[in-house]
């Protein structure tokens, strides 16, 4: 299991802007999906996972 998330993260640093945009994009859907209710939680979360993705929020 090490090794799979070696790499994974490997490919999340390389290709962290679209990992950013996949998560902005999940974040925007759940948003839909709740009508909104729960938009600042979720936008935080977001926020969370893109710092954790290498080098941060790349979305402009």
């Amino acid at each position: 299991m090490g090794d799979f998330m070696s790499k994974a993260k490997d490919l999340a640093d390389k290709h962290d802007k679209q990992v950013d945009q996949g998560l902005e994009r999940a974040g925007d859907m759940a948003d839909e999906r709740t009508g909104g209710k729960y938009d600042q939680h979720i936008d935080k979360a977001v926020d969370q996972a893109q710092e954790r993705t290498g080098e941060g929020d790349q979305v402009p």
